[in-house]
């Protein structure tokens, strides 16, 4: 089944140069949110619950920045 969706580029990722892009994607509201490679935008995607996600959000920000 093929969805249509609206992929937004993380606010982190810089341009052009930048190697760590990444998307975010609303997907159905029973599928959750779509996570992929900016680079590779038909390589597939991650799919998480909006639970995992604001989980995987809340580990990200307690994570020191590199």
């Amino acid at each position: 089944m093929h969805m249509n969706v609206q992929w937004r580029k993380s606010a982190h990722s810089s341009g052009v140069n930048d190697e760590d892009c990444v998307e975010l994607g609303s997907l159905s509201p029973e599928a959750g949110i779509g996570v992929r490679d900016s680079k590779d935008p038909d390589g597939g995607h991650l799919t998480l619950s909006v639970a995992q996600f604001s989980g995987l959000i809340e580990q990200l920000k307690r994570c020191p920045t590199r």
